[in-house]
């Protein structure tokens, strides 16, 4: 009586299990499912049921870089980053070998077929659209294996050396381009305000001489061995029309 309560106790306490908040617990009974345990501590018989412990939190796996050919025959070198979750234990457990490793190769395979149907220039300006496009691609396949992807992030695109080498010299002949448009507009509006300012003086009355005093004043207080003979501007104007 005494052994069979101490066998008791130790099979008792071997079929403990702990089931953390974040895990689900599936049950396989003698190799066929037959429960799923929620969080807390639970119980299976030794040697004839055990559990499988599925992690539910946002896991993250990196998709290594891919050689790619661009629409336009270019040749880059992409990576992305997957963010996924496990929704259903069972599924994830019983459907898929390993849905890890699954993701991560599907994700790879269909960032390859995103990238290489688009052309350079759309790659580099809408990184982020693309990776919506593959997210949603990648999303819908793994949903029958219990598997929702939270996100897909292109995170590196490498070019080749020649290939930047001419995207930079693109981008100073751009620079120097807006250098000289702006360099080009401030000596039009400079014009054109000469312009307004000639007029103005030209039709007020004794503005010129005071816009002379105002030369006058300034040449003064350099040092020079030359002698300036100031001759008012109304004395031509009376010439003028003498002379008429």
């Amino acid at each position: 009586m005494g052994f069979f309560i101490l066998a008791l106790l130790i099979l008792l306490i071997l079929g403990l299990r702990v089931v953390d908040q974040y895990e689900r617990g599936v049950v396989l009974t003698l190799g066929k499912h037959t429960s799923t345990r929620k969080p807390g501590l639970t119980w299976i018989f030794p040697g004839v049921q055990r559990m499988i412990k599925v992690d539910l939190r946002i896991l993250t796996v990196d998709v290594p870089r891919q050689e790619v050919i661009t629409k336009d025959n270019v040749t880059v070198h992409v990576d992305a980053v997957v963010y996924y979750q496990v929704v259903n234990a069972d599924k994830a457990t019983l459907d898929i070998q390993d849905f890890r490793k699954a993701t991560l190769t599907y994700a790879q395979a269909t960032m390859r077929d995103v990238v290489g149907e688009v052309d350079l220039d759309r790659l580099l300006t809408e990184r982020d659209q693309l990776s919506k496009d593959i997210k949603e691609i990648v999303d819908k396949f793994t949903d029958k294996w219990g598997i929702s992807v939270d996100t897909i992030k292109i995170q590196n695109i490498e070019l080749p050396q020649d290939m930047k080498r001419a995207m930079a010299a693109q981008a100073e002949a751009e620079r120097e381009k807006r250098a000289v448009i702006i360099t080009a507009d401030g000596e039009f509006m400079a014009a054109k305000k000469l312009a307004e300012a000639g007029k103005i003086l030209a039709t007020s009355k004794g503005s010129m001489n005071l816009r002379t005093l105002g030369t006058l004043e300034k040449i003064s207080s350099e040092q020079s061995q030359k002698s300036l003979i100031v001759v008012p501007a109304d004395l031509f104007d009376s010439f003028k029309k003498l002379t008429k």
